[in-house]
């Protein structure tokens, strides 16, 4: 018998009940609690049906950005978390494979790093609200990138000095391999529990004191612009740099030092949003 042939039948066969599942309750929810009077506003439901979406291309997007210091700070930041989380993770898989050969250990690890991720960002999400309350927007901003920072080169410089953390790694009875695998997942569950309890509240607090036409189209700008250039940007450093020098491996110190530049321009864009933001809540009367 396979093991891992056996694994992905039964992972297949969880994804099919699932999806099953979800499109059943689905269907359920549209035709009997959307269409219900008691559970959802009718007439509101029709004037969001009716309302346009504002679409933007390529230039009008990147016109738009340059136009705007409050919107261009706010692409910065997504493009930004984009890119350093595409950094980071593709080495980390690189060295978790190395570290797990084996499909079934790899995939009972990435199974227990899904597990962490939900717990760990559960518990983000509770404490996320205390943070804004008392320390703001500034300082909540600032906690994404700083988690990728701390763990993130932490993680590269287990990978490039690896021989020197040898008798560290001896001490806790693991090798550098091993704790750069752990330090990498560490960076990874922190960074996203950081984004859906920080970051996206943070990037949807931004909007708050715009008016309606600078709002409409700086949402769009930023996800026709900013979303897409922070996935693919991150993706297309590594291929040169791999053409350049010829290997992942040999182009990690790169990656480290690239991702110091990006966290740095991260940190500016904060700064700068941030002023923007408390004067305009001022002007606008409401409090962060």
């Amino acid at each position: 018998v396979d093991p891992w042939g056996m694994s992905i039948k039964y992972l297949m066969g969880a994804v099919a009940v699932s999806g099953t599942c979800l499109v059943t309750l689905f269907n359920y929810m549209q035709r009997k609690v959307m269409t219900d009077p008691e559970c959802v506003d009718q007439e509101k439901q029709a004037a969001k049906k009716k309302k346009k979406k504002v679409k933007m291309g390529l230039r009008e997007s990147a016109k738009f950005l340059l136009s705007s210091p409050y919107i261009r700070d706010l692409a910065m930041l997504v493009i930004s978390y984009g890119m350093c989380i595409n950094l980071v993770e593709v080495s980390w898989k690189s060295k978790l494979k190395a570290a797990y050969p084996d499909p079934n250990a790899y995939s009972a690890f990435m199974g227990n790093f899904s597990s962490a991720t939900g717990s760990v960002t559960l518990v983000m999400m509770l404490l996320g609200r205390k943070i804004f309350r008392k320390f703001g927007w500034r300082n909540a901003a600032m906690v994404t990138p700083s988690m990728i920072g701390i763990t993130g080169l932490a993680f590269y410089a287990l990978t490039i000095f690896a021989p020197f953390f040898e008798p560290v790694a001896a001490s806790l009875g693991t090798t550098p391999l091993m704790l750069a695998v752990f330090v990498g997942a560490a960076q990874n569950i922190l960074s996203k529990s950081a984004k859906y309890s920080l970051f996206d509240p943070c990037k949807e607090m931004a909007y708050i004191p715009l008016d309606q036409e600078s709002k409409t189209k700086g949402k769009a700008a930023v996800d026709v612009v900013g979303n897409p250039l922070g996935k693919s940007g991150g993706a297309l450093i590594q291929q040169i740099l791999i053409f350049g020098v010829g290997s992942l491996a040999a182009a990690t110190p790169w990656l480290a030092g690239i991702l110091g530049v990006l966290l740095f321009f991260w940190y500016k864009s904060v700064n700068s949003l941030a002023g923007q933001f408390e004067e305009a809540m001022e002007a606008s009367g409401e409090t962060a």
